[in-house]
C-alpha cells in the first residue's frame, strides 16, 4: 500500500515537472517566434529605408579618386608619396586650410602604395578614418572608439560571456587600421588622455587592455581572450593626421614621431579649374568669367564646389543648365562670402613704400605694404611712430607670465641703429612714421630689411620699384638673417605680379632657380640698398648730400 502511494506521488510530481518544462519550452518557442516576427518587421523597414536614395551630392561626384584629380598640391603630394610609398612608411601630419584635399590625398596615396612591390601595405590594407572632434570616450575606460576598451560582465548587453563572468575586449580604430592607415582628421582636437594613449600605441604597435574581471588563472576564460590580455591587440599601422591648426598648437610629442607636410592654399587659377570641373560633373555650363568670379570669393575647393552646387540649383529651378555670373553673384551675396586676400601690385615707383613679405597660418604667404614718412626737424627733436604692428608680446612660462617688446618692434629698433651706423641717417633728426596697413597686426622680425629700405627711401627721397619685394631679419651689424616661410613668401610674390624677391642668403635653395621669379640672395643691408638703387639716375654719394626730403605715400592694396 505504501509503495503504491509513493508511486502515485512520484507520478504526480513527474507530471507537474513535465508540464512546467513543456510550458517553459512553449514560452521559449513563443518568444523566439515573436522575436523572429519582430525582426522580420524591422528588417523590412530597413530594406525600405535602404531603397530610398536621393541624388548624389556634387561634393561626392567631385571627390578626387586619383592623384591627377587633386589640384594644386604637387609638392605636398610628392612629400606624402615619399613618406608612405617606400619600404619604410612613416607617420605623417598634414597641415593646411580646410577643403584643399588632405583627406583625399591620403586615400589615393595609400592606393598607390598598395600597388608597389616594395611597400609593406598589402592589397587589403584598410584606410580607417576618424574625426578627433567626435571621438568620445569614457574616462572610466568603459568605451574608447579610438584605442579600444573592455566590455566587462557587469554591463548590460554583455551576452553569454557576461553571464559566465568573462570580460570581452573590444577593438578600437587603431586595431581596425592594423596593416593600413589610420587617418585622424583635426588631430589637434584629440583629448590629452587619448593623445597619450595613442603615443603609447605608436611606440608598442600593440594595444594592451586591462580589466578587474580578468584573471590569468581562470580556466573558464577562452584562450583567445587570454592571449589578448597577455599579448595585446595588434595595432601596427601608419598614422596620418590632418589639421588646420599651426604646428605650434600640436603637441611636440606627436610631432616628433611624424613627418610634417604642408599643403598650401589654392591659387585663384586652381580654384577656377576646380569650379570648371565641378560644373562639368554637375552637367552645367559656365558663362565666360564665372569661374574667375568664383575664384575671387572661394577660399578653397570645397567653397568652389558649394558655390557651383547652389548656383546650379538656381539655374535648374529656372529650367536652364547654364550658370551665369548673376547666379554666382547672388550666391556670394546671400552666402556672405568674403573676397580672397590676393594682392596685385600696381606698376610704378613710389617713395617710402616697399613690398614686404609675411606668412600667416600654416605657411600662407602674403605680400604686405610697408609705408614710411620722414619729415626733417631740429636735431634731436625727432619722433618715431609705428602703426600696424604688435607692440608687446605676452609669454606663458612655468607658473608665471612674462611680457616683452614684440619682435616686430625690436626689429624696427635694429633698423634705426643700422641706418645711423652705416648710412649716417639719425632717426632723431626726423619725425618718422612707419606704417603697416591692412588691418592685421604684424609681428616677427622678417620685415627688418623692408622697413630699412622704406625709411631710407623716405629720408633720401628715392623711389622704390613696385615690382620688387623683400624679406629678412636685420641685425645691428647690418647682416641679413634667415627667416621662416620663404617658399610661401616667394610664391605669394609671384602671384602678386612681383618680378624680383630679395631674401637672406641662408634661405636660398636651388628650387628658386625654377620658381618663375627672380630670387636674389643677400648677406648685408648694403647689398639690399644697392639693388634698390640700381638703374637710378642719382648716384649713391650724391644722395647723402641731398638735404631736401619729400615724401609720397600712395600705397594701395593691403593684407
Amino acid at each position: 500500500m505504501l509503495t503504491s502511494t509513493l508511486m502515485i506521488i512520484q507520478f504526480f510530481f513527474s507530471v507537474i515537472i513535465g508540464l512546467y518544462f513543456m510550458n517553459l519550452l512553449k514560452s521559449q518557442q513563443g518568444n523566439k517566434s515573436a522575436l523572429e516576427k519582430e525582426s522580420r518587421k524591422e528588417l523590412e523597414k530597413l530594406r525600405k529605408l535602404q531603397d530610398i536614395r536621393l541624388s548624389e551630392p556634387l561634393s561626392e561626384k567631385t571627390r578626387p579618386t586619383t592623384v591627377k584629380e587633386i589640384i594644386g598640391q604637387e609638392q605636398g603630394i610628392k612629400a606624402l608619396r615619399a613618406a608612405l610609398c617606400g619600404p619604410n612608411p612613416q607617420h605623417v601630419i598634414i597641415y593646411g586650410p580646410p577643403g584643399i584635399g588632405k583627406t583625399a590625398a591620403a586615400r589615393v596615396i595609400l592606393e598607390e602604395a598598395k600597388k608597389m612591390s616594395l611597400s609593406p601595405f598589402k592589397k587589403d590594407a584598410k584606410f580607417v578614418e576618424v574625426d578627433a572632434t567626435t571621438l568620445r570616450f569614457d574616462e572610466r575606460g568603459i568605451a574608447d572608439p579610438l584605442i579600444g576598451s573592455v566590455h566587462d560582465p557587469i554591463y548590460q548587453g554583455a551576452g553569454a560571456y557576461g553571464v559566465a563572468g568573462i570580460p570581452q575586449p573590444k577593438q578600437g580604430a587603431v586595431t581596425k587600421a592594423h596593416g593600413g592607415i589610420l587617418f585622424i582628421d583635426e588631430i589637434g582636437e584629440l583629448h590629452p588622455v587619448q593623445m597619450n594613449k595613442l603615443l603609447k600605441v605608436l611606440e608598442d604597435r600593440k594595444v594592451f587592455l586591462e580589466s578587474a574581471y580578468y584573471s590569468s588563472e581562470d580556466s573558464n576564460i577562452p584562450a583567445h581572450i587570454h592571449e589578448i590580455f597577455q599579448k595585446g591587440l595588434p595595432a601596427d599601422f601608419r598614422l596620418v593626421g590632418a589639421t588646420t591648426r599651426t604646428k605650434d598648437e600640436i603637441p611636440a610629442a606627436i610631432r616628433s614621431r611624424c613627418i610634417e607636410i604642408y599643403f598650401r592654399p589654392l591659387l585663384p587659377e586652381e580654384i577656377c579649374t576646380i569650379a570648371r570641373n565641378a560644373a562639368a560633373k554637375g552637367g552645367f555650363s559656365l558663362e565666360e568669367g564665372a569661374d574667375k568670379l568664383i575664384a575671387k570669393y572661394a577660399q578653397n575647393g570645397r567653397d568652389a564646389v558649394n558655390i557651383i552646387q547652389i548656383a546650379g540649383g538656381i539655374s535648374q529651378t529656372e529650367h536652364r543648365n547654364n550658370i551665369t555670373r548673376k547666379d554666382i553673384e547672388w550666391v556670394v551675396e546671400f552666402g556672405q562670402y568674403n573676397p580672397r586676400i590676393d594682392k596685385k601690385i600696381t606698376q610704378g615707383e613710389q617713395v617710402g613704400c616697399v613690398n614686404g613679405l609675411a606668412v600667416f597660418g600654416n605657411c600662407n604667404g602674403l605680400v604686405i605694404d610697408i609705408e614710411a614718412s620722414a619729415i626733417k626737424v631740429e636735431s634731436g627733436q625727432g619722433t618715431l611712430k609705428i602703426t600696424g604692428i604688435i607692440e608687446e608680446e605676452e609669454m606663458a612660462g612655468k607658473g608665471h607670465k612674462m611680457k616683452r617688446t614684440s619682435s616686430a618692434r625690436s626689429s624696427i629698433e635694429n633698423v634705426l641703429t643700422v641706418l645711423r651706423k652705416f648710412f649716417d641717417i639719425d632717426s632723431r633728426d626726423y619725425d618718422i612714421h612707419l606704417n603697416f596697413p591692412g588691418g592685421v597686426p604684424i609681428d616677427g622680425p622678417s620685415a627688418g630689411i623692408a622697413a630699412a629700405v622704406a625709411i631710407f627711401s623716405a629720408v633720401k627721397n628715392v623711389p622704390v620699384s613696385s615690382d620688387l619685394a623683400m624679406t629678412g631679419e636685420l641685425s645691428i651689424r647690418g647682416k641679413v638673417r634667415p627667416v621662416g616661410g620663404v617658399i610661401a613668401k616667394v610664391q605669394a610674390a609671384k602671384t602678386a605680379g612681383i618680378k624680383k624677391v630679395v631674401i637672406p642668403r641662408e634661405n636660398w635653395q636651388e628650387l628658386f632657380e625654377d620658381a618663375g621669379i627672380e630670387v636674389i640672395p643677400v648677406e648685408e643691408i648694403s647689398q639690399v640698398i644697392d639693388i634698390v638703387l640700381k638703374h637710378k639716375t642719382v648716384h649713391f654719394d650724391e644722395m647723402f648730400l641731398n638735404k631736401k626730403h619729400v615724401n609720397v605715400l600712395s600705397a594701395s592694396g593691403g593684407i
